[in-house]
């Protein structure tokens, strides 16, 4: 069934080769831009004010973090091939030969996707959408089989979780650390910005 799904959704890039084009670049970007993505919401926040913004940050980027170990452990129990090995077949997008099982580039930019959408419903969807983008990437690139992909959605998840409801206190406390270092340096442009409002 999964080898079956896969084929499906492989063969749409494979006979129409823009599509196989157009999100390899996408896969080639996607991980950088959703942490560029995730650290940006840390200036949200205005220095000295409320930290939610510099929670989703640091949530999400630890959220990312624990499931790539998670992935990493799956990984050393169940060494699944990918398809284009395990199947012979053309490949042109990608040629890694790690585990296929679960997705790396999927558990942690949903990972990310779903600790921010915990803190903010509206940035936490676009997030998602990018994320979702990213991981039906991996499949129409022939990296992945869908099952990968459900896999990191598990794990992602799961991931977000941990860290948001059970790792909340870590968190801030990085959080209060790492502010000692990025207020000094985002108060100017708070200031200017107020003093340029009208």
């Amino acid at each position: 069934m999964d080898w079956r799904l896969y084929k499906a959704i492989y063969d749409v890039s494979l006979h129409h080769q823009w599509v196989g084009d157009a999100f390899n670049v996408i896969e080639q970007a996607s991980i950088p831009a959703m942490v560029i993505a995730t650290v940006a919401l840390w200036f949200f926040a205005r220095p000295g004010g409320e930290r939610k913004w510099k929670l989703a940050a640091g949530s999400g980027l630890a959220s990312a973090a624990l499931a790539i170990v998670v992935d990493q452990v799956i990984y050393a129990i169940h060494d699944r091939a990918r398809p284009y090995e395990a199947h012979q077949i053309s490949h042109p997008w990608t040629s890694k030969t790690d585990p296929s099982f679960p997705s790396d580039h999927a558990s942690a930019s949903l990972a990310i996707a779903f600790a921010v959408l915990m803190f903010d419903p509206l940035a936490g969807v676009l997030f998602v959408i990018a994320a979702t983008l990213i991981a039906v990437g991996r499949v129409l690139i022939g990296a992945h089989y869908p099952g990968d992909i459900a896999a990191s959605l598990v794990v992602a998840a799961v991931s977000a979780v941990v860290v948001v409801r059970l790792g909340r206190p870590v968190v801030a406390f990085c959080v209060r650390l790492a502010e000692r270092l990025t207020d000094p340096l985002v108060r100017p442009l708070w200031r200017s910005s107020s003093r340029s409002a009208p």
